[in-house]
């Protein structure tokens, strides 16, 4: 915690006045793309947030979303809710993802925490397995990540390793597989030398084997388990450079698409099938093609396919791939530490927080606002509500979700003046666009323009300011795109769907008829993302934000 002179006092700010209700809403998946008819809040109906953009430069601009504007190693690195929600709330910026499994495997504390000790219980007996995506992509997980843990495990004590390779070809070249598989078998033999029995074990290519996402085919899930788990693939080799080599040389094989293989001995067993006793990490950093295989490997209940034999391991995953679901339970590096978030500095000044949003994002809009903390700061000054989401229904189905019941809450929090700040986040972009339901998108848009109507409404009511962003994009851009931009099609003529999020800026916009006169947007900030707009937020309550928050986006202009 901060030091001993440290006080949660904010100094008042010497030009806007307290008092005024401060709505910040978040929309979810909500970039800013060139107008197209893949861009589906260009298509969709949404006067409220299309209002908002005509007050350019002054009330409304762009912030990054995305890189190192919110703790990813590169800017190639697109953003995601739980990173994104870290900084809205933070107001700084906090090493995430690859950058933190870097700095643990760097400065040996990786072996000092939790998880590992977890996975080292099993060393004595056990195999250790390590799951995950053989490549230097950077994208989810990166070889030189992947040598350095197995190379400390072996110095920690693991005297069996087995690694379950998957085949990228789709954040690197196609074809790059081999020189992947021979470097780390390289590595593997220099273990054998020092006496530890480590090996490959089994593998496939990331698409068609284990790195399925969002629940879109549990047969991936199912080839990868029957793989690394029971040991079984229709391939066998006894090397796994063969097996790379042998499925590449197969009719229109690719990296990405190669079939679950297994490596086995000289009498055809498979030598690392997981078993009672074994440790098993999976070392992908990112969590979105890594949360199917962790329900599978870690819940007891589990109905999504046969698994046959449910093997009593220690799990642990490079990262928690999923704050929300506590998933899963152990993990080799830790979330960031995030302190005095902007959420505790507004409580500890008084100021009453309300904060709503669906199941699926209840989380983000509260423990990941504030800093990866469960729970309240301050009871009597704070209320959180989550609305149930519809569990079960694919969001294309219904793809207004509960924006209009979010809504509700938040005027009614608005118009009864209990609360000095209401906060939401409004799903729909998001959970429709990865659904890939281009149309059912552009109803879930309109629908969340719906729902920040309604609150825009009540703010007028009461004489408040809004602030309305994004954590991410998503909807904006719903196909994939080649280098100069134009639609990726698939060998039938079809276009490619863009599920995922995107690198895209995202909107701010201020307003309200409590903003003070002469509040503008600075002009000189041109790199500022979302960690700018906790120190906004503050400003905005009649505060001057903390010294070592990411500079206020607002100036005053007499």
């Amino acid at each position: 915690m901060a030091g001993s002179g440290f006080s949660w006092k904010l100094p008042d700010h010497p030009k806007l006045p307290k008092g005024r209700t401060v709505a910040v809403v978040v929309l979810d998946g909500w970039g800013e793309a060139e107008p197209d008819q893949y861009n589906c809040i260009h298509v969709a109906d949404t006067p409220a947030t299309d209002s908002l953009r005509k007050g350019a430069p002054d009330k409304w601009r762009l912030i990054k979303a995305h890189g190192t504007a919110v703790g990813l190693p590169s800017d190639d690195d697109m953003g995601n809710s739980e990173v994104g929600h870290n900084a809205l709330g933070a107001g700084r910026i906090y090493a995430q993802g690859a950058k933190l499994v870097d700095l643990a495997l760097a400065s040996g504390k990786i072996y000092e925490g939790e998880g590992f000790k977890y996975i080292k219980e099993c060393f004595e007996i056990g195999t250790l397995h390590l799951v995950g995506l053989l490549s230097d992509g950077g994208v989810h997980s990166r070889l030189d990540q992947l040598q350095l843990l197995i190379k400390g495990a072996a110095e920690h004590g693991a005297k069996r390793i087995r690694v379950h390779i998957l085949t990228d070809g789709r954040d690197v070249l196609d074809g790059s597989s081999v020189g992947f598989v021979e470097a780390l078998e390289n590595d593997l033999a220099k273990l054998r030398e020092k006496g530890v029995d480590a090996q490959i074990a089994s593998g496939g290519g990331r698409m068609y084997v284990t790195m399925d996402r969002y629940e879109n085919d549990w047969n991936v899930i199912k080839r990868g388990w029957d793989a690394h788990v029971l040991g079984e693939a229709p391939h066998k080799f006894r090397t796994a450079v063969e097996a790379v080599k042998k499925l590449r040389a197969e009719p229109n094989a690719s990296d990405q698409y190669l079939p679950p293989f297994v490596i086995v001995d000289e009498n055809g067993e498979a030598v690392g099938p997981i078993v009672d006793g074994d440790a098993v990490v999976t070392f992908n950093f990112r969590a979105d093609r890594m949360v199917m295989l962790a329900k599978a490997l870690e819940y007891d209940n589990f109905d999504k396919f046969d698994r046959v034999r449910f093997p009593k391991i220690h799990y642990a995953g490079m990262l928690q791939y999923d704050g929300e679901l506590k998933l899963p339970s152990h993990y080799l590096v830790s979330p960031p530490e995030i302190e005095r978030t902007s959420g505790e500095y507004l409580v500890h000044n008084g100021i009453r927080t309300f904060a709503c949003s669906e199941t699926v994002k209840f989380g983000h809009v509260t423990f990941f606002w504030n800093g990866n903390r469960s729970g309240y700061f301050n009871p009597e000054l704070e209320e959180y509500v989550e609305i149930p989401s519809d569990i079960g229904i694919p969001f294309n189905v219904r793809p207004k979700m509960k924006a209009a019941e979010i809504a509700e809450k938040a005027r009614d929090a608005i118009l009864n003046r209990k609360f000095d700040q209401v906060r939401v986040n409004l799903p729909n972009g998001d959970m429709v666009g990865h659904t890939g339901d281009i149309q059912a998108t552009i109803v879930g848009c309109k629908a969340a323009d719906e729902a920040v109507k309604i609150i825009l409404d009540a703010v007028d009511q009461v004489g408040g300011i809004y602030v309305v962003t994004a954590d991410h994009g998503n909807a904006e851009d719903m196909v994939k795109r080649n280098k100069s931009g134009q639609p990726l099609v698939d060998k039938n003529g079809n276009i490619q769907i863009l599920t995922s999020h995107t690198l895209r800026p995202v909107p701010i916009a201020i307003g309200g008829p409590g903003l003070a006169p002469g509040v503008r947007f600075r002009g000189d900030l041109a790199e500022a993302g979302l960690a700018n707009v906790a120190a906004t937020v503050i400003n905005l309550h009649g505060f001057e934000a903390p010294s070592d928050y990411e500079p206020t986006l607002i100036e005053i202009v007499e």
